[in-house]
């Protein structure tokens, strides 16, 4: 646990971390190079020749099959939408998609590494090389069995590219069901979970050979070029690599108002978390002369209601933000892993999870400014709900401005009691509470104030001393009583009494003859006036 969940630990309901998106890049190894791609023809096919006609039939093929296949899913092939988000496009298909079923094909127009062939069109044995081109391909959307919602683009030009789009939210979903784990998900977070403990288990149980299952799976089944006995001889199959990575902490609190005003501070305090001092504490990675990527710290989207901070380094950024109201989401993620040390095979899988979760740790070291006190998250709102005692007795709870509760607090704090040793009986007790209420016995008996004392008991801030008749106030009940009488004898009352009932003779007496606490009294009062004149409140005379 790092020092800011540490902090924070209170108002938060429950944290996980997991993989958000991993976007992975296919290649077929054997095909990487033009003299493997004449050998694999060589020995496989016949020694076809590899020209502009067979690559125009490779193609050819692949859309023949893509139509039959396609009727075969009940899965339309359509182009992908240019004024909507494709994946909220696909979400009606997939809601109604059968498990390991194919729900919807796009076609999109996007860049791909193809293999060209240069010279004529009757050149039987043309150059060849790899180029970058602008082709249709096709997004084939999966709901698979063990990972749920997937896409796998498909390059139908050789050597057929691919990616796959995998989100550890779908896995662990599927893996909480299976186990009987109660959960709640909301879009793409769990709000609700009835074993943390375990989704953390489940969440770092994921391995590299559950990416390699996924993916070759499907794979294989979008790329019928290839025959069982080619891949498993040439090794004609899609090996994976990191394309690009997030990986989320994501901190569920109690209330959203405490993760609201917590975000306001860091949105204030944190602008300048892109350091350079700063940004190498969070990557591990030191910025010297020669670093040349983008190196700073944003905070965007202002005009949305959670804005995010967003601090980048090399390919990439760690970024934090507010989702699905109550959760505190801390982001890392990056379209190059090299720049956390670790290589692009998807077997360094466990190394990226260790590394990226360091980087959350990171993340929220450096946001010392956060990690203060003072900020409410909902203590004084428990003072005053009512106590459930394990009896099931409901007890009231404390009020700001009830008067026998501010009398017995007066009585509570007074020197006398400490240096007694902060022991006392209720009889101790009551005399000064009749004295600061400013009532007699029978008209506040001992029996009321053994029933207002109970509502501190309650709160913990009062303590019975084992096995006798006597009672402790420990340090923290002393505070809260002292922040209470404070609060309401020096703050509230005397503010409310100037401006219901203003004093007419301070208001004709020179500013300095007034003493100093009645000056800011004064200060305060009138910059509340100018507060509700901004506002557009009007005072009523």
């Amino acid at each position: 646990m790092n020092a800011f969940v540490e902090h924070h630990q209170n108002s938060i309901q429950f944290g996980y971390r997991c993989f958000d998106r991993l976007l992975l890049n296919g290649l077929i190894q054997p095909f990487q190079q033009p003299e493997r791609v004449l050998g694999f023809f060589n020995t496989y096919r016949d020694g076809k020749r590899v020209t502009r006609r067979v690559r125009r039939e490779i193609a050819d093929q692949f859309q023949n099959w893509l139509k039959n296949r396609s009727e075969k899913w009940g899965a339309p092939v359509g182009d992908a939408p240019e004024d909507k988000r494709r994946d909220d496009f696909v979400l009606p298909y997939l809601d109604k998609c059968a498990s390991d079923r194919v729900a919807v094909i796009l076609k999109a127009r996007e860049p791909a590494r193809i293999l060209v062939a240069i010279g004529g069109e009757k050149n039987d044995s043309p150059h060849l090389e790899f180029q970058q081109r602008w082709v249709n391909q096709f997004n084939f959307y999966v709901n698979d069995q063990h990972w749920g919602r997937m896409f796998v683009r498909v390059c139908p030009y050789f050597p057929f590219s691919a990616r796959v789009c995998l989100n550890q939210h779908h896995w662990l979903a599927i893996r909480m069901r299976q186990e009987g784990i109660d959960f709640q998900q909301c879009s793409n977070a769990f709000l609700k979970c009835g074993h943390p403990a375990r989704l953390q288990e489940l969440a770092d149980s994921l391995m590299p050979q559950d990416l390699l299952r996924c993916g070759q799976k499907w794979l294989a089944a979008f790329t019928p070029f290839l025959s069982d006995r080619e891949r498993k001889q040439a090794g004609c199959q899609h090996r994976l690599f990191f394309s690009q990575v997030e990986y989320c902490d994501n901190l569920i609190f109690h209330r959203r108002a405490a993760v609201e005003e917590l975000t306001e501070r860091l949105l204030d305090l944190n602008r300048c978390i892109g350091q350079p001092k700063k940004i190498t504490v969070i990557f591990g990675r030191k910025v010297t002369k020669q670093y040349k990527g983008k190196l700073q710290s944003v905070i965007e989207d202002l005009d949305l209601p959670n804005p995010v901070i967003r601090s980048h380094y090399g390919h990439g950024f760690a970024k934090q933000y507010v989702r699905d109201d109550r959760v505190l989401r801390t982001e890392p993620a990056t379209n190059n892993v090299y720049d956390y040390g670790v290589n692009k095979d998807v077997e360094n899988l466990p190394q990226l999870r260790d590394k990226m979760s360091k980087i959350v740790d990171n993340y929220h070291n450096v946001q010392q400014d956060v990690l203060e006190t003072f900020v409410d998250r909902g203590q004084m709102r428990k003072l005053a709900e009512p106590t459930v005692l394990p009896s099931g007795k409901r007890i009231p709870g404390l009020k700001l401005d009830h008067p026998r509760q501010l009398a017995v607090m007066h009585a509570l704090v007074r020197f006398s009691n400490i240096a007694a040793g902060g022991e006392f009986t209720t009889l101790d007790l009551h005399c000064p509470t009749l004295e600061a209420l400013g009532v007699t016995a029978a008209q506040y008996s001992l029996a009321s104030f053994r029933y207002d004392l109970g509502k501190l008991r309650a709160k913990g801030l009062v303590q019975k001393v084992p096995h006798s008749r006597r009672y402790r106030l420990i340090d923290k009940g002393y505070s809260i009583c002292v922040v209470f009488l404070k609060l309401f004898e020096k703050i509230y009352a005397p503010l409310t009494a100037g401006l219901l009932a203003p004093f007419r003779g301070d208001q004709r007496l020179a500013e300095e003859k007034r003493c100093q606490l009645d000056r800011l009294y004064q200060r305060v009062a009138d910059d509340l006036g100018a507060l509700l004149r901004e506002v557009g409140l009007k005072v009523a005379a």
